[in-house]
């Protein structure tokens, strides 16, 4: 790479680029046409290599070996939101319930599909499950995945539930 120095991630990799552009740009002296084209061809192949990389920001390690609490957020609201649906749900009979990264998931849960729909949970056909997120999220892409690969990418967890102990009449 001719431009493109060192680069480990998207975020070294765009600070790169527009110091790169500011250095370049053609109506810059130093600057001219073609090596804006060169740096925008370097930049796309190096997008296109680590873009599938699965690196979080909030994991990268600081200089003294600890996570950098500075770039990691919580969204309360966001936590509020989904403990509130999981209370409402959490009574539902049979129904598997799973929380992977921020969304939850519903399985084996076609016995309360008209309930969940009205709570807004959306179905997803290819997986046979209902899914719940709020409007923070995005999808970015359109890779599809499978439910493992998205337990493994964003951690899962399986909430235990209390099921309903039907009594026998004697």
């Amino acid at each position: 790479m001719t431009y493109f120095k060192n680069v480990e991630t998207l975020e070294e990799l765009r600070k790169q680029y527009k110091e790169l552009l500011k250095k370049f740009h053609p109506d810059n002296p130093n600057g001219s046409t073609e090596a804006t084209q060169a740096i925008n061809a370097e930049y796309d192949k190096l997008f296109k290599v680590l873009k599938d990389r699965h690196e979080s920001k909030a994991t990268a390690d600081s200089e003294n070996g600890k996570a950098d609490f500075n770039k990691k957020y919580y969204d309360f609201a966001e936590d509020k939101a989904l403990r509130e649906m999981l209370n409402k749900i959490i009574g539902f009979n049979g129904v598997k319930i799973e929380i992977i990264g921020n969304w939850i998931w519903c399985f084996d849960s076609y016995g309360y599909r008209k309930e969940l729909k009205e709570l807004g949970f959306k179905y997803a056909g290819q997986k046979k499950a209902w899914y719940y997120h709020t409007e923070a999220f995005r999808k970015k892409g359109r890779k599809a995945l499978s439910m493992d690969d998205i337990r493994n990418y964003y951690g899962s967890t399986e909430v235990k539930t209390e099921e309903k102990k039907l009594l026998k009449r004697a």
